[in-house]
């Protein structure tokens, strides 16, 4: 017999975007939905770019977001799991959220099985063909000697700078283009069926795109993407069975 779950997963809040005042009823109603689901839900996942930017300092984070880090850290203390996976926007993180909240932090995609049924999760920056000048920024980014040299600016400057770049830069921001691009075009869809060639997953759950998908791939696999909070205020639930993409309407 199967056993009932109740997973969620959400994606692409931004907060901080295009700044904290205007981001601000969007993180109330992200918390509002948290509240919401904390009730059933067996795990929690966060798919990234859950802050437009983020940046860990030795002793410094930004400031801000206590709503949603207070809630976080109310659901975890519960006892229910929340998996965390970086985005581009985000992909500075280091230990925070693990050392604060107790939550496990990932910067790749990793594979889960739930109900003997197999997920590839991440947030699909940087993922199959196409995106080069992403990629090649990335790389910059992620760089130690890069993240070494950041370190040395005041936060005050650091902060305020990477802001301005990940509002203003479409490259950094990944996301010049959220219009639909066709089956064939779409990179996470081709990659998925890249991965199916090596290994059979029942879903591919992704972010980044900011465009509610779900696109079946043949051989009982599908591919999702969880849309954003920016426009759609859509996010995912597994049930043990099926997965549906549900828009959240507080």
């Amino acid at each position: 017999m199967s056993e009932r779950l109740k997973i969620y997963f959400a994606s692409d809040q931004h907060l901080g975007a295009p700044t904290t005042e205007a981001s601000f009823p969007r993180e109330k109603k992200f918390v509002a939905w948290l509240d919401e689901i904390k009730h059933d839900a067996d795990i929690i996942f966060l798919l990234g770019d859950l802050f437009d930017f983020w940046f860990e300092y030795k002793t410094v984070v930004p400031k801000g977001f206590v709503r949603v880090l207070g809630k976080l850290a109310e659901i975890r203390d519960s006892g229910t799991p929340i998996y965390f996976f970086t985005g581009n926007h985000d992909l500075w993180m280091h230990d925070y959220f693990e050392k604060e909240l107790n939550i496990s932090v990932y910067h790749k995609p990793k594979e889960f099985t739930f109900n003997n049924k197999t997920f590839l999760i991440g947030h699909g920056d940087g993922l199959g063909p196409g995106d080069k000048g992403y990629k090649r920024m990335k790389k910059v980014f992620t760089n130690p000697f890069s993240k070494w040299l950041f370190r040395w600016l005041h936060p005050d400057l650091g902060v305020r700078l990477a802001q301005y770049l990940s509002v203003k830069n479409k490259l950094i921001s990944g996301d010049a283009d959220v219009k639909f691009l066709g089956e064939e075009n779409e990179w996470l869809v081709l990659y998925s069926k890249r991965k199916l060639e090596k290994k059979h997953y029942d879903f591919f759950v992704f972010g980044h795109r900011h465009l509610p998908m779900t696109i079946d791939l043949g051989k009982n696999s599908t591919y999702i993407n969880l849309g954003d909070w920016i426009g759609y205020f859509t996010y995912g639930v597994f049930d043990g069975e099926k997965f549906e993409l549900k828009e959240y309407k507080n």
